[in-house]
């Protein structure tokens, strides 16, 4: 399984130059059976990103374009009168993938919106009085933009909670952004991705990970992180039971993607500000890293 992930960061390299913290970020997300928010400038490679790993994982991808005017069914799925069996038939929505794309969630409407609430957490869509799985494993990458906000629906905090860890890709550095463009006319593409893991490893790695060992002292590290955030001056709502657990599997999985079966304090420490920061509402103009990397110096490390 080793030689397995070192091979699905180094396909996922040849389409994402010089972001490999990036591409860590998104697999812990992945491996912990999480889901991730991309906050980011239009053109830095959100897209494909999940794309590629669409394709290493050779799993079902399926994108959805949010606009105002979209549906909750235009996302779920609806049921549609089959004049052939003179019965309803049900039409699934690109939910049922395994990779789903939410490009610029923020401008849905709410309503639509909350149509991924119970598909993130439950794995399953429940329409017209039945409970319908989507295939395992399912993983969305949801994309806003941190910059333009006309036009946009603020995500409410039950959604930024269902998303595991939040981060950025950033521009590249003029030395990367200059090997992109090289790629480019050797004719190295990111379609020529090949798949490298299979649906059912994935699977297996998601089990395996969650066989890492945390000690006592770093679950109690990871809670007075938690619980910091709630008892802060600076933060009107602190982190979620849910966000804890979601810490936890966090640390986990980026403990097994460096090699190992134990967790150390530097795994929370890296994690911290992705799965953390989106979860909080800070008073005033209060940035949520920063408030992060405050209690990350005022709590003890074990």
């Amino acid at each position: 399984m080793r030689d397995r992930i070192e091979t699905l960061v180094q396909n996922l390299s040849k389409a994402i130059v010089g972001k490999d913290k990036a591409i860590r970020l998104v697999l812990v997300a992945l491996f912990s059976d999480g889901h991730a928010l991309l906050e980011d400038v239009p053109g830095v490679g959100k897209t494909l990103l999940a794309k590629s790993l669409a394709r290493c994982i050779d799993g079902n991808f399926q994108r959805i374009q949010c606009t105002p005017d979209l549906l909750p069914t235009d996302v779920t799925g609806t049921s549609i009168w089959n004049p052939n069996s003179g019965e309803f038939q049900f039409m699934p929505g690109p939910v049922f993938a395994n990779i789903l794309l939410a490009d610029e969630i923020n401008r849905a409407t709410p309503r639509t919106q909350s149509a991924l609430l119970e598909v993130m957490e439950e794995h399953q869509v429940t329409t017209d009085g039945l409970s319908r799985p989507v295939p395992d494993p399912f993983f969305v990458v949801a994309t806003q933009n941190p910059v333009e906000y006309q036009g946009t629906f603020p995500l409410p905090e039950a959604q930024m909670d269902r998303f595991a860890l939040s981060f950025s890709l950033g521009y590249p550095t003029e030395t990367e952004e200059l090997g992109m463009l090289q790629r480019l006319g050797g004719g190295s593409m990111s379609r020529d991705i090949q798949p490298c893991i299979s649906l059912e490893e994935v699977v297996a790695l998601r089990q395996q990970c969650a066989q890492v060992a945390l000690e006592a002292s770093l679950q109690q590290y990871i809670l007075d992180l938690v619980r910091a955030t709630r008892a802060h001056r600076e933060i009107t709502l602190g982190v979620s039971p849910r966000g804890s657990v979601a810490f936890y599997r966090a640390v986990q999985a980026l403990a097994y993607l460096e090699g190992r079966d134990y967790a150390i304090p530097d795994d929370v420490k890296t994690l911290a500000p992705h799965v953390l920061a989106h979860r909080l509402i800070p008073v005033g103009n209060a940035r949520p890293k920063d408030l992060i990397t405050q209690i990350l110096e005022e709590t003890p490390i074990p």
